[in-house]
């Protein structure tokens, strides 16, 4: 199984990278392959000015073509999701999450903020025509602890209890999902199956 995850964070300290992070070391232990993005990793010119030439762009669009399942992870601002996230979901094909499994995480300063993952950030994904929406998890900031020195960053009890459950779902979601046939896959079959009337 392979898993792409994308954070949507502009900044380089980001408490949306911790729980992305924590849920890449989960999803490892369950032998899951996971590559991860982060929006500030690409260039901005290639954001704002839609480069879809861009290696780094061509490279990204590749992996989620072969993924089977993503997670998105984005601070809130202003009730809705990061607009630099927003500008790489843009450069997504229109048809780029079907077939695929997604997990939708969102961090943000108070409870408050929570419906920013159903009425933001869930529609983008299901514009994608993600196969399976699962869910998703929104975090409060003061449940997300950042490294300090040789401490490493860590999530309170009941998101760590609460990202354990959404993984396994998501989890058990990637191995039920139905996989596509390669292409001539169907008419073989057709051909080789043996009728009887």
């Amino acid at each position: 199984m392979l898993v792409v995850s994308v954070g949507g964070s502009p900044s380089a300290r980001s408490r949306s990278a911790v729980v992305l992070e924590r849920a890449r070391q989960l999803l490892q232990a369950r032998g899951v392959e996971v590559v991860s993005y982060q929006v500030r990793e690409f260039p901005a010119e290639d954001l704002l000015h839609a480069r879809f030439d861009s290696p780094q762009v061509i490279a990204f669009l590749q992996m989620v073509e072969q993924a089977d399942g993503l997670i998105v992870a984005t601070p809130v601002y202003k009730a809705s999701f990061s607009g630099a996230l927003k500008t790489l979901l843009d450069l997504l094909p229109e048809r780029a999450l079907s077939h695929k499994v997604v997990l939708p995480i969102a961090t943000g300063g108070s409870i408050a903020h929570m419906l920013a993952v159903d009425y933001a950030l869930k529609p983008v994904l299901a514009a994608l025509k993600a196969q399976e929406m699962l869910q998703g998890i929104f975090a409060e900031d003061n449940q997300i602890t950042y490294a300090e020195g040789s401490t490493p960053a860590s999530l309170a009890p009941v998101l760590e209890q609460r990202l354990e459950g959404a993984l396994e779902e998501f989890h058990q979601a990637l191995a039920r999902r139905p996989r596509p046939l390669a292409p001539g896959q169907l008419s073989r079959s057709l051909i080789e199956a043996r009728w009887s009337i």
